[in-house]
């Protein structure tokens, strides 16, 4: 592995991580398209490297993770479901985590559902709930919906912020509210995955690893902003949109043999 994988690498985790376009899925791809997928140590550094993104979101919201129980209960109750059915499913995850088709489609299906909410919800831009009105009931249904994300390509972002949407929450509170639980979300995956692959790092490997993760963490700083003007503004469709052709790319270059 060089600098221009770790370049490339880190800058798709830290642009897509909380975008609705699925940050594993473009890893997955990114890695298939560059003939990396197969090294052993790329699967650690996609995992490792989120901890960079993850601590952008405590850099820019960090007022919102002072201590406020009631934050932390709804950050709890929408993490739990992910954190049991993640370790129930855990194997059957690995077995379709580097399939590329599966990407593909679940990247299309969630496009159409991206463009198809915001005709469905645009009147909660205005009127929608705020993070503060969610009931614990709502949090753990929004937990529930995170789960689609064990599916690559489906987005944990797109999913998390589907259900904000139809629970009530305007577009820019259901982002944020999908950056907040991304934290304990992510950061307990990373953790798990990174306790069971730390032992097949090499000591010439670290540097890479610092490395990636700290661009991850800049990457994703600009991502966030961008994302929250722009959905604001102009809703989810561009991402649905962008969800369906790279989607379409993928399977057309599937079944021309060229992945």
């Amino acid at each position: 592995m060089g600098f221009w994988e770790v370049l490339i690498l880190s800058f798709i985790e830290g642009m897509t991580e909380y975008l609705p376009i699925s940050s594993t899925g473009h890893l997955i791809i990114t890695s298939a398209l560059m003939g990396i997928q197969d090294e052993g140590f790329i699967k650690s550094f996609n995992v490792i490297i989120q901890f960079g993104a993850i601590l952008s979101v405590l850099v820019l919201y960090w007022r919102r993770f002072l201590p406020d129980l009631n934050f932390y209960k709804k950050l709890i109750i929408g993490f739990l479901p992910a954190a049991v059915i993640g370790l129930l499913v855990k194997k059957k995850i690995d077995l379709i985590l580097g399939s590329v088709q599966i990407v593909a489609w679940a990247l299309i299906i969630g496009g159409i559902l991206l463009i198809i909410s915001d005709r469905i919800f645009s009147h909660q831009n205005t009127h929608g709930k705020k993070i503060e009105d969610l009931s614990w009931k709502d949090c753990l249904k929004i937990g529930l919906i995170q789960c689609f994300a064990f599916i690559p390509g489906v987005s944990r972002s797109a999913a998390t912020i589907l259900g904000g949407l139809s629970l009530g929450l305007n577009r820019r509170q259901a982002a944020e509210f999908s950056f907040f639980l991304a934290v304990p979300t992510l950061s307990g995956a990373a953790l798990v995955k990174s306790l069971g692959l730390i032992t097949t790092i090499e000591s010439s490997q670290i540097s890479w690893l610092l490395i990636g993760t700290g661009l991850s963490f800049i990457f994703a700083l600009f991502a966030i902003k961008f994302f929250i003007e722009l959905v604001s503004r102009f809703g989810f469709k561009h991402f649905g949109a962008y969800r369906i052709v790279l989607g379409i790319a993928l399977l057309l270059f599937i079944y021309g043999g060229y992945i």
